[in-house]
């Protein structure tokens, strides 16, 4: 509809087929500048704030199945006012400065690989200045040792509160009941972390509980046991610095849900990552440097 509008508005007759062949086109040399061409992070590097990555990933259909395009941002942003963890949902984040979204189909080793050369091409020498805030999907935290190793990582704080929130379904049918102890288990884990929940638990653990209700218990803090290190929220909030990932799960909505993953859409996997190409250059701000390149 967007192209015919276009195509009306200019007086011009565009076949779908031709802004299909010129998007396809567009998306492959974008993709090359983007990881090439030194304007394509000029802005990134003279930003100032502190450095997010945030990764994630969201199904689209291809001809070879439903696959996972995996999307990466590497972003800037400003530092808000200190917040405590009461705070943590009502303070006003700065929205970043700068950002360098990539995407693409491709296992998870490959994926992680782009991260550790978008680093060093964005002028990110120490991974220790990174902060990294992911939701709990396994490959995410293996690929940050491997490629961001010395990175802070920072469990998303709406996934960790899903799992607090199903474990208070499975220890009580009452939702008042229910709803005190997610209360509860979010007051510690916002003002202690790991020591916090893991105290939460203890208290609640009890020889008449149920062993469904047990069970719940254990599978909370398998859960989080990997993330102990990733649930230093209060700091953060201190900081104020982000606790979520919501930057780059708003990507998989615009960027793949919308552009991607429209009505009837099954697309070819090298075809998709060009159209990924082309959504990335237009997600991190970079469409107007990229034409200007080609004016001069």
């Amino acid at each position: 509809m967007a192209s015919e509008r276009l195509a009306e508005l200019c007086g011009l007759q565009v076949s779908d087929t031709t802004v299909r062949e010129l998007s396809q086109r567009q998306g492959a040399l974008m993709l090359a500048w983007q990881r090439e061409a030194a304007q394509a992070v000029e802005d990134f590097r003279q930003a100032q704030g502190d450095v997010e990555f945030t990764t994630d990933g969201a199904s689209v259909n291809t001809t070879e199945g439903w696959r996972e395009m995996k999307v990466g941002i590497f972003s800037k942003r400003d530092r808000a006012e200190a917040a405590w963890p009461a705070e943590w949902d009502s303070r006003t984040l700065p929205a970043p400065k700068v950002r360098v979204c990539f995407a693409a189909i491709e296992p998870s080793e490959r994926f992680g690989s782009r991260w550790k050369a978008w680093r060093q091409r964005l002028g990110l020498l120490a991974t220790s200045s990174i902060s990294v805030l992911a939701d709990g999907a396994k490959w995410i935290w293996e690929e940050q040792r491997r490629h961001l190793t010395y990175a802070e990582g920072v469990l998303d704080i709406f996934h960790a509160l899903e799992h607090v929130a199903a474990t208070a379904k499975a220890l009580s049918e009452d939702p008042s009941e229910q709803m005190a102890w997610t209360d509860a288990g979010r007051t510690a884990l916002l003002t202690a972390g790991w020591p916090g929940i893991v105290q939460h638990i203890d208290q609640t653990a009890s020889p008449e509980l149920s062993p469904s209700a047990q069970a719940a218990l254990s599978a909370l803090l398998d859960d989080l046991a990997p993330h102990a290190p990733h649930l230093a929220y209060a700091q953060r909030l201190a900081e104020g610095r982000s606790i979520g990932s919501g930057q780059v799960e708003g990507a998989c909505k615009n960027l793949i849900g919308r552009r991607l993953k429209q009505t009837g859409a099954r697309w070819r996997v090298r075809r998709v990552n060009r159209r990924a190409g082309l959504c990335s250059i237009m997600y991190s701000h970079q469409w107007d440097a990229y034409w200007a390149t080609l004016t001069t």
